[in-house]
């Protein structure tokens, strides 16, 4: 058996009815030239008729009730995996389109997962219009975190469309790192060591959270250094309980339109996507008449993974930023939400890779004791939304001759932040994905389109104007005689 990491096992503790834990990937593929009638069963077939799976989506936990996730939350492996269970066959109504397909994985979202089986599911859906159709796979968080989750449905796609034959993603084992622990490791005497290499760490570590902590307080007596701490951002409508029913809503940019604001401003890619973000929450809370005196903050995971790390499991730090929602004139709310994030990377770069963990923990540990003892969405919030940009794949994908067209995140929302936005890049653009509670955030889908506009307005205001093609003057044709 394989024991959790404490962060990834936070995430089984707060798992409920109303808030499930799991995270998804939308892929859109578009059928290969020539494919037959039968090409999406037959996949679906070769999928379940896989060979061995292999970690993770081969683990279940050893046992399945609360006191088993909360109290000893174990991996162990299904030796009778069924993926007759797993992978799933939908349809679309023919011609299905973006609304319809938003409409269905807003209801695959909201199914929790089945804890006594390994937790995730695949759905291949077909009837999508244009000849294409969908992959969605959701996995829950304790398993995998953006980054790896990422890497993981990249690990089965290829640059060559002519490759056929190709396996499903759970059959494709992770590279190890050199140097990594296997889990023939895990006796008790490693166990003993474990936990003295963790002690002995929180010890050489505790100065520098106790400074990183102190920098925070500071903060809250003194706004105007510009760092942004927990619990500052306001009580507003984002942050009220929610309910076990998602909706789910998609929107794409060239990657060069922002990166062009992004050099045109002096600030980063990130800056440029919480300035779109931000001006969308603004305009959605006026237009409700629900936007809070001071401005929103935003919670945004931080890769700590080694880039040559192929494991799962959670590796991520967090900076809370501020999204500048009180300030009218676009200019300087971008200009805000550049020095917060300024401020809020120097403060996480102080700290020493070995740290980030134990600084997460101690940074997110409010968030999951107002989750477990019910009071999340009933006090003021640790940060308002979440908002995250992952990178994925650079280059034209394929499977089985399909190609990959976009892909989406499909996050998770909790009691206290019914909203989160997380971005994903792909072959030059950038793919947002809105994961919102129906019933808290009721028209939550219009961020998507306020988020357009607001990246149309920025260009204007910042880009030079582009040249007007001359046009060559035809001659006036003379007037036919009646």
């Amino acid at each position: 058996m394989k024991r959790l990491g404490t962060l990834d096992a936070s995430w089984l503790a707060v798992e409920s009815e109303d808030t499930p834990m799991h995270v998804g990937t939308l892929q859109i593929f578009s059928l290969p030239e020539g494919a037959p009638e039968t090409f999406l069963r037959d996949m679906v077939i070769r999928m379940k008729e896989a060979g061995d799976v292999a970690p993770p989506w081969g683990y279940k936990l050893a046992w399945s009730g609360f006191l088993g996730r909360v109290v000893a939350p174990y991996w162990k492996k299904d030796k009778d995996i069924d993926l007759d269970y797993h992978v799933r066959h939908s349809a679309l109504p023919r011609p299905g389109g973006e609304r319809e397909l938003g409409i269905l994985v807003s209801r695959l979202h909201s199914n929790p997962l089945d804890f006594s089986r390994p937790l995730w599911e695949c759905h291949v859906i077909e009837g999508l219009e244009n000849n294409r159709f969908a992959l969605y796979t959701k996995m829950h968080h304790s398993m995998i975190d953006g980054i790896s989750g990422v890497r993981l449905m990249q690990r089965v796609l290829t640059t060559d469309p002519d490759k056929r034959d190709m396996p499903p993603p759970w059959t494709v084992k992770p590279q190890r790192r050199r140097g990594s622990k296997t889990d023939s490791e895990a006796s008790i005497p490693a166990a003993v060591s474990q936990a003295m290499d963790a002690l002995k760490l929180q010890a050489d570590m505790a100065p520098r959270l106790w400074q990183a902590g102190n920098r925070l307080f500071h903060s809250v007596r003194h706004p105007e250094d510009g760092l942004t701490a927990p619990f500052t951002g306001p009580q507003s409508i984002l942050n009220h309980r929610v309910t076990g029913q998602r909706r789910f809503a998609t929107q794409h940019y060239q990657l060069d339109r922002l990166k062009a604001l992004a050099h045109a401003s002096g600030g980063s890619l990130n800056d440029i996507v919480l300035y779109l973000c931000g001006t969308a929450l603004r305009r959605f809370l006026v237009e409700q008449d629900n936007l809070p005196d001071i401005p929103l903050t935003a919670g945004i995971p931080v890769n700590i993974r080694p880039s040559d790390d192929q494991g799962t499991g959670t590796q991520i730090s967090f900076m809370i930023a501020s999204l500048a929602t009180d300030e009218a004139d676009p200019l300087t709310r971008l200009q805000d939400i550049k020095t917060s994030t300024r401020r809020a990377k120097e403060h996480l770069q102080k700290l020493p890779r070995s740290a980030l963990t134990q600084y997460t923990m101690l940074l997110m540990s409010p968030y999951i004791l107002q989750l477990m003892s019910g009071m999340g969405g009933r006090m003021r919030p640790v940060f308002n939304v979440t908002i995250s940009n992952v990178p994925g794949p650079e280059h034209t994908l394929y499977y089985e001759g399909a190609r990959l067209e976009a892909m989406y995140p499909v996050s998770l929302i909790a009691h206290g932040g019914a909203l989160n936005i997380t971005c994903l890049s792909y072959a030059g653009s950038l793919n947002f994905g809105y994961t919102g509670c129906r019933d808290t955030l009721p028209s939550m889908q219009k961020l998507a389109v306020y988020t357009g506009e607001a990246l149309d307005e920025l260009e204007s205001l910042i880009l030079p104007p582009k040249p007007k093609t001359a046009r060559r003057r035809k001659a006036a044709k003379p007037a036919t005689p009646k």
